[in-house]
């Protein structure tokens, strides 16, 4: 039997409602799947894991201070030399002083044959601190001179020619030895030479010589050559065409100036003044002369300490007495040379003394005037 539409007008509203129940109930259920899936797997947008905030502070690192430096030590200042009345740089450490004759003083123990007779100047103090006599510290390898500087010139007059024997007596360490020495000396118009030599006991320990002008500053050396015992020959060139000094046992160089003496013509100059110029010897007079040696040079101190009475192998005699002066401080022997007026001015004694107190005395004891002419 058909139903009328009145009928189904309920029936479908029924129907509807029952529908929109089951959509809530299924959106429901949606929305809660949803979010129980949130909860336990999460969404690729909204799953990102929590960042970790760092905050840093940047500070200044602390300054780092130097450790202090040591307190420097308080400088030690050298003694302040003596002020020389003519002050004439030269270099330092010279070579012995004295003619030639003074080198028996500076041989060492392995040149001298006799065990235990060391020549003066070979003291353990002093080879500490130098080398024997010639062989002392060389000083820069050039030391020129003030050119401004004029070197004295003085009224002179060589001795007349001679050979002169002296006694030759040493002590060193205690233990004397006795020996000769012979110096000969030949003059004629300008030019001179010197002829030396020095032994002990039979032994010659020394040979020197030198060659020179006679010129308007008086002896004025060309050449000086020195022989020492087991060692070989130097010699000293006083160059007048370039006014140079030179050595053959080193590489220094000096200017040369007029008035240089070398080792053995300083006796016969100061000889020569004595005779021209006597108004310089007085007591306490001093005279300035530079002298070079084998290896270098130095102006040397002479002073004049008056007139002695003496007794040499030829007899008693008046004779002045003068003394080289050495420089404070240093090992350069002291140098007393007695001058006799009577007898030509000649050189009658001598005596090298080392600051030990060994010394090295040369006493005349012969003089021979002879005619022989220096070669011009």
């Amino acid at each position: 039997m058909a139903s009328s539409p009145a009928h189904d007008i309920p029936h479908r509203k029924h129907r509807l409602a029952r529908l929109l129940v089951v959509l809530c109930a299924s959106a429901l259920l949606h929305v809660l799947f949803f979010n129980w899936a949130g909860g336990r797997i999460g969404l690729p947008a909204m799953s990102q894991p929590e960042e970790k905030i760092i905050t840093t502070e940047l500070r200044a690192a602390p300054e780092i201070k130097p450790p202090a430096p040591p307190e420097p030590k308080p400088a030690v200042k050298p003694p302040k030399p003596k002020a020389r009345p003519k002050p004439r740089p030269r270099p330092v450490a010279p070579p012995p002083p004295s003619p030639p004759i003074a080198e028996t003083a500076a041989e060492t123990p392995s040149s001298m044959p006799i065990a235990g007779m060391e020549a003066p100047g070979t003291s353990v103090e002093a080879a500490a601190e130098v080398a024997p006599a010639a062989a002392v510290a060389a000083p820069p390898a050039d030391a020129p001179a003030p050119q401004d500087e004029q070197a004295a010139s003085y009224k002179i007059d060589p001795p007349p020619s001679a050979e002169l024997k002296y006694d030759v007596q040493a002590l060193s360490k205690g233990q004397t030895a006795y020996g000769h020495g012979k110096i000969s000396w030949a003059s004629a118009g300008n030019s001179y030479s010197i002829d030396g030599e020095a032994g002990v006991l039979f032994i010659t320990l020394l040979n020197f010589r030198s060659e020179g002008m006679i010129d308007e500053f008086g002896v004025s050396p060309v050449i000086y050559t020195e022989k020492r015992f087991r060692r070989p020959e130097t010699n000293t060139h006083f160059h007048r065409e370039r006014n140079t000094i030179s050595f053959s046992a080193s590489t220094q160089s000096y200017p040369r100036q007029g008035g240089e003496q070398d080792r053995a013509s300083i006796v016969w100059q100061l000889a020569s003044i004595g005779r021209g110029d006597a108004g310089k010897f007085s007591p306490d007079a001093e005279i300035e002369v530079m002298v070079a040696g084998v290896r270098d040079a130095e102006t040397w101190r002479i002073r004049v300490i008056g007139q002695e009475e003496i007794e040499v192998g030829t007899g008693r005699m008046l004779a002045w007495h003068v003394l080289r002066i050495p420089r404070p401080g240093s090992y350069d022997q002291k140098l007393d040379i007695w001058f006799a007026p009577q007898h030509e001015w000649y050189p009658v004694k001598l005596r090298f003394t080392e600051t030990n107190g060994d010394y090295l005395d040369m006493s005349l004891s012969k003089v021979t005037k002879t005619t022989l002419a220096a070669t011009q």
